[in-house]
């Protein structure tokens, strides 16, 4: 197996410039820089990461943990976060916390048992135990999409305003019964794009209506749940707005089930674009996030973290697009 000095002597420089080379820690000519690689790849060289992490305390590894990964919008953090990652060139491990705050909990403890250097994390609806923990072991984390408080960095999408455009849009249709499909009680984003619905609600003149706003707990299956709920009142909402974009599936389930359609039946405006968005007939109105540069964001903090553990924290709220096509019932 070769070794440093292998690296050095087929290069033809000293063995600490080769160190300079696979650590960055020191500037490097970029020929030289390039001769070391080459003779990385020739000889087939491996840097021994864990060897160095005895030396420097750091693993160069940061830990992940977002439940629902398989959701389009955690897949898209996800790309961010390894594109991120991999640039500044650490490794990411990955855990999924179920959105569960016993197995968050195990979830970070596992982490931190691994020695990341840090870790981002999107937090459950009671992260408290999670909290409690990162903090007496003082791991640098990031929260990512779900808020903690502002002793902490974190980043997320707007929400409020967002969520207030889309209820504006569906009123300027002419629509005074609309209804929301919440998320799971609790998280921040629940919580903001509430507000928002009421502030759009407001805005365009038009009461706010409990009945009107049912829990769809962030899935499929509550917001199926909850449509049908809603499809059943004395007097049903004759446009709806889902909070994210697995309930954006769960209603249009139940529309379907019940013979019902968008926008013909009921105007549908949804949090959260997806890919596949524009391939729904009727193409679906949404409030895209910048799920990506959230990702990329996060990494950002969490090095800016592990560059100055004393600096003050920081939350990031990135802009939405609001997307508009043809769910709301206006010509696509």
């Amino acid at each position: 197996m070769a070794t440093m000095a292998d690296v050095a002597r087929h290069a033809g420089v000293s063995v600490a410039t080769v160190s300079h080379v696979l650590n960055a820690t020191r500037p490097v000519r970029p020929a030289t820089r390039d001769a070391v690689r080459v003779a990385i790849d020739e000889l087939g060289y491996t840097h021994n990461t864990l060897a160095r992490s005895l030396v420097t305390s750091r693993t160069k590894s940061i830990g992940l943990a977002v439940s629902a990964i398989s959701n389009p919008y955690f897949t898209e953090i996800f790309q961010g976060v390894e594109a991120s990652t991999l640039q500044a060139g650490y490794s990411l491990l990955i855990v999924d916390p179920h959105d569960d705050p016993e197995h968050e909990l195990k979830a970070v403890r596992l982490l931190h048992e691994r020695r990341v250097d840090g870790m981002i994390v999107a937090p459950s609806a009671a992260p408290g135990a999670m909290l409690d923990h990162l903090d007496r072991m003082k791991v640098p984390t990031v929260f990512l999409d779900r808020l903690v408080g502002d002793a902490y960095d974190q980043v997320c999408a707007e929400n409020e305003a967002p969520m207030a455009r889309l209820v504006a849009h569906l009123a300027e249709r002419g629509h005074t019964r609309i209804a929301l499909i919440a998320g799971t009680p609790g998280l921040s984003t629940t919580t903001e794009r509430v507000a928002g619905y009421r502030t759009g609600l407001a805005e365009a003149g038009l009461p706010y209506r409990p009945e009107l706003v049912v829990d769809g707990n962030s899935q499929a299956a509550g917001a199926e749940r909850a449509t049908h709920h809603l499809l059943g009142l004395d007097r049903p909402p004759t446009a709806l707005v889902t909070a994210n974009n697995a309930m954006t599936i769960g209603a249009l389930q139940a529309l379907r089930a019940t013979g019902r359609s968008a926008p013909g039946d009921m105007a549908l405006a949804c949090f959260d674009d997806f890919s596949w968005a524009d391939l729904f007939e009727p193409r679906l109105t949404a409030i895209a996030q910048p799920s990506r540069d959230i990702g990329a964001a996060a990494v950002g903090l969490l090095l800016d973290r592990l560059a100055d553990p004393d600096r003050a924290p920081r939350t990031l709220r990135l802009p939405c697009a609001f997307v508009h096509r043809g769910s709301c019932g206006c010509t696509d």
